[in-house]
């Protein structure tokens, strides 16, 4: 394993860079696909969310995979190589475990231990086998980070450690006041229909708000959403859905408004924000910006009778540390989780070699039994069936403890020569074990596919 992870975060860079350097999925796709075709890459996939951009891959060469990618993603981002060095960072085989299951538990995130991390790597995961980059490698270890994620909030407390980014960021918005109080009354509108939207539009709905207002490019999809949130037995609020060409006029009407599209350019600029504000008295208007790059223009907070909550405003307030009890124990997760990783990816590296073996053995025992029907040609069915089964009983005893043993070896730290020892030992053609490779591969590909 060569696992090797470049990327940049909420935590490495400002919300300025991340904003240019997000990637759309055309995008994504074209980064994917050129990474492969990359000299020191076998298989690529990129998470790339609202505070974070990450090309994972499998490299032979340390120092010429990270030059590759690092270039790919300024290629890819628009930010030019010189400018987005700086925020970069590089992790590389366990290091690069331990950062994806962290990831994946929400000790990385803007907030802390929230749960949507675990759709986006799974939607990673997806892209990567949709576009075959993903080989064994990566389809191994995005599926145990969904695992770990899991774990992590089944076994702990660490949801309750922080909230999602909506819940955060509506608290930020109604300040000291519960959400529930803040938001009983108003109406809202939420600009976009994907997963955060969604959320959004189901936060605001279960807070008690009395209208909500979907506004999207594609108004199938807003009217889907508003239909479930209306659906019998839902949360009760009244939902409609709306094309974006109405967004100013329901912008008047609305109290709180969410937004969340992959727009390259604003969607709420300064001026329609101001436009939207005459015509409303004194109430106020709650914008919230979950966006990236941004939907909501950042002059809007200088209007008066206007909050404006963006990712930008919601990394500065998410400072506060979280229970530290539960953090320490996702910790210990995440840890444990590596170390059984790396033991199971050293020990299949070398099931490869350990199924040659036992294909040579078992072409020695048909030749040798081949060799003796021809010198004993007067032998019955019965004693020929027993020769043969004698023999093959013989040579599973003599294989069975070295090839458990040596997949044993092989499972801990610095046991990746013990592959290389048995093929030399036992002359094994190293075609054929490149076969087994090759087979071994294509069927966990069919295999995971299913998994996610």
């Amino acid at each position: 394993m060569s696992l090797l992870v470049v990327g940049l975060s909420h935590r490495s860079a400002p919300v300025s860079i991340l904003e240019r350097a997000s990637l759309s999925a055309d995008t994504q796709a074209k980064l994917l696909q050129d990474t492969l075709a990359a000299e020191p890459a076998a298989e690529a996939t990129v998470l790339a969310t609202c505070n974070r951009i990450e090309l994972y891959a499998d490299v032979d060469k340390f120092h010429a995979g990270v030059a590759e990618l690092s270039t790919l993603l300024a290629q890819h981002s628009g930010v030019g190589l010189d400018e987005l060095t700086p925020y970069l960072y590089v992790h590389y085989e366990d290091r690069a475990v331990h950062h994806l299951f962290s990831v994946a538990c929400g000790l990385d995130s803007m907030v802390v231990g929230e749960g949507q991390i675990l759709g986006q790597i799974k939607d990673t995961l997806a892209l990567g086998q949709d576009l075959h980059t993903a080989g064994r490698l990566l389809n191994d270890l995005f599926q145990q980070a969904l695992r770990v994620g899991k774990r992590a909030h089944s076994e702990t407390g660490i949801d309750r450690a922080g909230q999602s980014l909506v819940t955060f960021g509506l608290e930020q918005l109604a300040q000291d006041t519960d959400i529930e109080t803040w938001a009983k009354g108003k109406k809202a509108l939420v600009i976009g229909a994907g997963s955060m939207s969604s959320l959004a539009a189901a936060t605001l709905a279960r807070s008690g708000v009395t209208e909500i207002v979907i506004a999207n490019r594609t108004l199938a999809r807003a009217e889907r959403l508003a239909q479930i949130l209306n659906e019998p037995g839902g949360t009760g609020v009244a939902a409609r859905a709306a094309e974006m060409v109405a967004v100013g006029d329901e912008l008047t009407r609305a109290d709180v408004v969410v937004s969340c599209t992959g727009a390259t350019g604003l969607v709420l600029t300064g001026e329609a924000v101001e436009d939207a504000v005459r015509g409303r008295r004194e109430a106020p208007l709650f914008l919230l910006d979950l966006a990236m790059p941004r939907d909501i223009d950042a002059a809007a907070h200088r209007i008066p009778g206007v909050r404006l909550v963006d990712i930008e405003s919601l990394a500065e307030a998410s400072a506060d540390a979280p229970m530290a009890a539960d953090v320490d124990q996702v910790r210990g997760i995440v840890s444990d989780e590596v170390a059984a990783f790396g033991a199971a990816q050293r020990a299949a590296h070398i099931t490869p070699t350990v199924v040659a073996l036992r294909t040579m053995a078992a072409e020695v025992v048909a030749g040798e039994v081949a060799r003796l029907e021809g010198r004993l040609p007067g032998l019955d069915d019965k004693q020929r069936a027993e020769i043969t089964q004698t023999v093959r009983r013989v040579v599973d005893k003599l294989l069975h403890a070295p090839t458990v043993r040596v997949k044993q070896l092989a499972s801990e730290p610095g046991g990746a020569g013990y592959a290389d020892a048995l093929r030399t030992l036992f002359d094994l053609d190293p075609e054929t074990v490149a076969s087994v490779s090759r087979a071994d591969l294509n069927d966990a590909d069919v295999k995971n596919r299913g998994r996610v």
